[in-house]
């Protein structure tokens, strides 16, 4: 319900901003308003998005909780779909999703609702709902029946 009301809502709003937008600077400023936030846009989501790909191979390299990089990573192009979508309200939620306190504060509120149980790297042991012994081998399928002394592979 809710996704069906954003998806009505949301144009709705964007029409009647370019409307009133439009009328009080005209058409060509607005177009370049709504193409400028792009660019600018881009250019941001490209500087945080190294730097949240950066955040999140350290966190897994010194195994610590890569949840917060990951969301980051995730706010960040979430953000940068909304920058690439014309409109002036997509344009201000995606902006406001760029800066960094915006985004830890939108992660604390989500933290507290969800809990990681447990974060591992490295190579699996053995599962315990399997087994655990792996064995590794190479082989070559042969005739079924090859007479004994000559080579099967002719």
């Amino acid at each position: 319900m809710w996704l069906f009301l954003a998806l009505v809502l949301v144009p709705v709003i964007e029409i009647a901003l370019f409307i009133q937008v439009g009328g009080a600077i005209g058409l060509w400023p607005t177009l370049l308003i709504v193409v400028l936030t792009a660019l600018l846009g881009s250019q941001l989501i490209r500087r945080q998005g190294v730097g949240a790909f950066l955040a999140l191979r350290s966190s897994v390299s010194e195994l610590r909780d890569p949840t917060g990089a990951l969301f980051d990573g995730a706010m960040i192009l979430f953000s940068g779909a909304l920058l690439l979508t014309p409109g002036f309200l997509t344009d201000a939620t995606g902006l406001i999703l760029l800066i960094p306190p915006v985004r830890a504060a939108i992660y604390a509120a989500i933290r507290k609702r969800i809990e990681v149980v447990a974060f591992r790297s490295g190579p699996a042991g053995p599962r315990p709902d399997g087994p655990g012994d792996v064995i590794d081998a190479e082989f070559e399928r042969l005739d079924d029946d090859p007479t004994p002394g000559t080579d099967p592979r002719h």
